[in-house]
């Protein structure tokens, strides 16, 4: 009887009073629609960027390869859909000055390619130094613009991100093609991670924007 009297109580109550006080899982909000959508196109930008950089380098590095052009075009155009996507939240004048970053973070990679074909390590080098500080500067903005990113972290994402598009382009210059796999797989693995903390950080500096 006493068993009974206790299971009909714990059915008049609400139910988020059932809930342990320790269970961080009862407590957490839902994430929204919104916020689901707006992460996974982020990430899905990011990934788009090691795909076609990685298909950019099999085409600059291919001998009689005809699609160097236009996969560099498309290329390009992912730094802009990546600038796009920031511009409901920053405005369009950051929106454009993360592509005009992102282009040249592009441009330089190009360039060290065909510095790196030729052999002119002096000059891979002295791109490479380059391409550092132009992603230090990516680092600042995105840290300028919203403080939940920390310019350090930021800061390592891109360096990472640096080195293996790196650890492509050397697998690729010497046809060690198991040692490219890998580079690619890591460069997916890491960019989800990169994204997710950008992303993560923009819901959570404007929440008002996610609520739905």
């Amino acid at each position: 009887m006493k068993k009974l009297l206790i299971l009909g109580i714990m059915l008049l109550l609400p139910l988020n009073t059932l809930a342990a006080p320790g269970n961080a899982a009862a407590q957490k909000p839902c994430i929204t629609q919104s916020e689901v959508k707006f992460e996974n196109e982020f990430r899905r930008l990011w990934m788009n960027n090691v795909l076609w950089t990685s298909n950019y380098i099999t085409s600059a590095t291919t001998a009689g390869a005809e699609d160097q052009k236009q996969v560099l075009a498309r290329l390009l155009k992912n730094q802009e859909e990546i600038g796009n996507s920031i511009k409901p939240y920053y405005g369009d004048a950051a929106g454009n000055k993360l592509t005009e970053l992102l282009k040249e973070h592009i441009v330089i990679a190009g360039d060290i390619v065909e510095a790196a074909k030729s052999g002119q390590g002096a000059k891979v080098n002295q791109l490479n130094k380059k391409w550092h500080r132009n992603a230090d500067e990516i680092a600042a903005f995105l840290s300028g613009a919203n403080p939940n990113l920390q310019n350090e972290d930021v800061k390592k994402l891109l360096y990472t991100h640096l080195e293996l598009v790196t650890d492509d382009l050397t697998a690729s210059l010497v046809k060690d093609w198991d040692a490219r796999i890998v580079s690619i797989d890591d460069g997916l693995s890491h960019i989800i991670i990169m994204a997710d903390a950008i992303s993560k950080a923009v819901v959570k500096q404007f929440p008002d924007k996610f609520k739905g």
